[in-house]
């Protein structure tokens, strides 16, 4: 029987996602299993909100658990949206309206350099891990593609002509910073058995 571990979010993309690469390994639960909604993000980091989901998660559940916070930075927007990316356009912004005014800001800008950043942070009751992974690239200057989710649709990665959301699961899963961080995870977690 393979470990279970507690993915601390409701994100069903994020989900499919990281089963996708663990799967063989673990067993992943979240938030949905048990009927939990996700913990208020008031930390000032991506660690910090990554930390805040995976406490939450071990305190509900006890199982080992994974926080997960994923935040766009580019550079002509000061860093923006960081870590409000998920709700860059308002609270309860959908994904298009988090992507259309990062369009609309981004409108006649030639400096379209941008990065994902993806920390997990490992917590067991007892022991708190980090694992970050960075993917480096650029902002479309329209979306392009339907596979993925959040800003997929106009984020092309460094030595791509293809946003992530023209690319399918597999593709994008041996380079993003959420398959970087993951792995880095699972070595380490490998490493401890």
């Amino acid at each position: 029987m393979r470990p279970r571990l507690l993915l601390a979010t409701s994100n069903l993309h994020k989900v499919v996602e990281i089963r996708n690469i663990l799967g063989k390994c673990l067993e992943i639960l979240y938030f949905g299993d048990f009927l939990l909604e996700t913990p208020e993000e008031w930390g000032r980091t991506l660690r910090e909100n990554a930390l805040i989901k995976a406490r939450y998660g071990y305190e509900k559940t006890g199982y080992p658990s994974l926080g997960e916070d994923t935040g766009l930075f580019v550079d002509a927007l000061n860093g923006a949206p960081g870590i409000f990316s998920s709700r860059f356009a308002g609270k309860n912004a959908t994904d298009k309206e988090n992507r259309e005014k990062l369009l609309y800001l981004m409108k006649g800008e030639e400096n379209r350099k941008a990065s994902f950043v993806t920390v997990l942070a490992y917590y067991d009751g007892e022991r708190v891990e980090f694992f970050e992974g960075v993917l480096e690239g650029e902002i479309s200057r329209e979306e392009r593609g339907s596979f993925g989710f959040g800003y997929d649709p106009i984020f092309i990665p460094k030595g791509y002509n293809n946003t992530l959301a023209e690319m399918g699961m597999e593709e994008k899963n041996r380079i993003s910073h959420r398959y970087k961080a993951v792995r880095k995870f699972l070595r380490w977690y490998v490493s401890v058995l």
